[in-house]
């Protein structure tokens, strides 16, 4: 699958703290108003003062982050390429754009066995230096199409690739083992809970902020 271009002009950025690939469910079970409360909880997520906050307290005082929609195993759209976020201006642009963009996939089953291997493409072919890479996949059932998550979460790890999870429970409320188990992987990761998507702002805010700022907060954060 070829990704998208990206801009020359980011290569020639300074160094981020991280570079963060975020994966939001499109599956069927995911439906339009439950779409829009998480993509909407992302967007607030952003605009927040406490990821404001970590964003400014790296090294750097910046991250590159890019946000694609996932469902079965071959179905995956890039909806924001490579964004650096450091000043006002870049985080408020790119919360913005996250709130307005539209989705394109509706149903195609589950895999996040796909979402993993294309967040690895996406942190492969970064455009600007970093020392940590995260893919955070957010969704709310089970591998359902494709080959189960292991090997593709082996092969992200073996490249330095973190995968932390945002499990959504409204429809299996043990959805959270299930992504401990075979969805998260790397050196702290980790994974936290939302109990439906109403919850789902609360939840991505909080994981946000723990990701940027690399604190290794265990495996399972509930609450």
């Amino acid at each position: 699958m070829t990704l998208p271009f990206l801009p020359p002009a980011l290569a020639q950025r300074r160094p981020v703290d991280l570079a963060l690939a975020l994966a939001a469910d499109c599956s069927g079970s995911v439906h339009a108003e439950h779409y829009s409360l998480q993509q909407r909880g992302y967007a607030e997520a952003f605009r927040s003062p406490e990821v404001i906050k970590a964003i400014r307290s790296g090294i750097h005082g910046a991250i590159a982050v890019a946000f694609f929609q996932w469902s079965g195993y071959a179905l995956q759209n890039l909806i924001l390429p490579w964004t650096v976020l450091r000043s006002d201006e870049e985080i408020a642009g790119f919360a913005m754009q996250m709130e307005r963009a539209e989705r394109t996939i509706f149903g195609g089953g589950t895999s996040p066995t796909g979402a993993i291997e294309y967040g690895h493409r996406l942190l492969s072919d970064l455009p600007v230096q970093t020392t940590r890479r995260v893919i955070d996949v957010s969704g709310d059932g089970r591998n359902n199409t494709g080959p189960p998550p292991a090997e593709a979460r082996k092969a992200a790890v073996a490249a330095g690739i973190i995968i932390n999870g945002l499990p959504i429970l409204h429809m299996e409320p043990d959805i959270d083992d299930y992504y401990e188990k075979n969805v998260i992987g790397g050196p702290g990761a980790f994974l936290v809970p939302a109990r439906d998507y109403g919850a789902f702002a609360a939840a991505v805010r909080r994981k946000l902020v723990l990701e940027i700022a690399g604190i290794k907060a265990g495996a399972i954060l509930r609450g």
